[in-house]
């Protein structure tokens, strides 16, 4: 086998993928526990001590010590996704190796395919007596892949991947004006031009690790342009009517309604069917108003300190008109590009399957 058949083979990209969906429910569900706590005044203590925490500093530290544990939640995806269920333990045992050595996310992430391959391995390559394989899955599997994982993390791997890791965040925190504006431009248009797909989850992946050491930008530029495209989508509703244009149909205002309500709590993929309608149109819309907001994030400092929670992401940034700011311009410009690169719709057409319009003619219509 050459190199390309291997790592097609080893297939780490559908690995990845299949691990941050897993992720995905995390974060989103801690990330409205402690988008919700601190939006109501609440911080993050070290340990919830009896009688010493109100209902919001609870909510907050619940949340914070939940996407702590984001890199043990992606090491488990991983190797669970490359040996199954036998990989589940390792995973888990390196994700804390990874979060003890200062390896963070990047190592969670390493430290999965390590442990899952080497789970993989051991199911593959290790003969064991009839009356021990029932034992291979739930002891031998996990005991082997668990202990080898873990001391290469911590003794080989650990420091190298935090050394790294320490020299990406100086970088970025170091960059200029003009550079945040192109990093925000890049990460707005990317991540939204398959709206919540493999592209949109790569980018997720990349930004969550640098939330990781502290700089929160890139996440929220992601998570704002996630928030505000489906809204923007609505708004062109209205530019379209004042440039006395009719760009949706009666089942595509139908989705809006879904659509936009779904936007403002961060899930972008509701407004897939009406991108779908209009492919071209709805991506270029979508990227360029993206990159706006995107960019006005990066270069104005907009850093909330949760991952998910869409408008409820604002009270926990330094600079909350920053976020405002970039999500105000991300929904204009989305909707006025929309309203105006979008052709006419007659207001009673159907989509087919094939996506060609057809006009309902009243005539046709018979009732048995």
């Amino acid at each position: 086998m050459n190199i390309k058949e291997i790592w097609k083979a080893a297939n780490p990209k559908g690995h990845l993928l299949t691990a941050i969906s897993f992720l995905i429910p995390i974060v989103c569900g801690a990330g409205f526990i402690i988008a919700i706590g601190m939006g109501l005044g609440g911080t993050v203590q070290d340990a919830l001590v009896p009688g010493e925490f109100d209902l919001w500093q609870a909510l907050a530290t619940m949340g914070a010590k939940a996407l702590g544990l984001l890199p043990v939640v992606i090491a488990i995806g991983i190797s669970g996704s490359i040996a199954g269920k036998p990989g589940i333990a390792p995973g888990f045992v390196v994700g804390l190796a990874a979060n003890a050595i200062g390896a963070g996310f990047i190592g969670g992430m390493i430290g999965g395919y390590i442990s899952g391959y080497i789970a993989l391995a051991i199911i593959k390559n290790m003969k064991v007596p009839d009356w021990a394989r029932g034992l291979m899955p739930t002891l031998i599997v996990p005991f082997f892949a668990s202990i080898l994982s873990a001391l290469i993390m911590v003794y080989i791997i650990g420091t190298p991947i935090g050394i790294f890791t320490d020299a990406l965040t100086s970088f970025l925190r170091s960059m200029g004006t003009s550079s945040n504006l192109l990093l925000g431009a890049v990460i707005g248009a990317l991540c939204i031009i398959d709206f919540g797909g493999p592209i949109n989850k790569t980018c997720f992946a990349f930004v969550l690790t640098l939330q990781a050491q502290g700089i929160n930008e890139p996440i929220t530029a992601l998570q704002l342009v996630n928030t505000a495209t489906p809204i923007g989508f609505g708004l062109a509703f209205f530019i379209a009517k004042l440039l006395r244009k009719n760009i949706y149909n009666n089942e595509e205002i139908e989705m809006l309604k879904s659509a936009v309500p779904m936007g403002v709590v961060n899930i972008v993929e509701g407004s897939i069917p009406i991108v779908m309608n209009d492919i071209v149109r709805g991506i270029a819309a979508a990227a360029i108003g993206g990159a706006c907001g995107g960019a006005i994030t990066m270069v104005y400092g907009a850093d909330a300190t949760v991952p998910f929670g869409g408008v409820l992401m604002i009270p926990t940034m330094s600079h909350p008109m920053a976020g405002i700011m970039a999500l105000l311009v991300n929904i204009l410009v989305t909707a006025t590009v929309y309203a105006v690169i979008k052709k006419d719709v007659p207001r009673d057409v159907v989509i087919n399957n094939d996506h060609e319009e057809e006009d309902i003619n009243l005539d046709d219509i018979k009732i048995s």
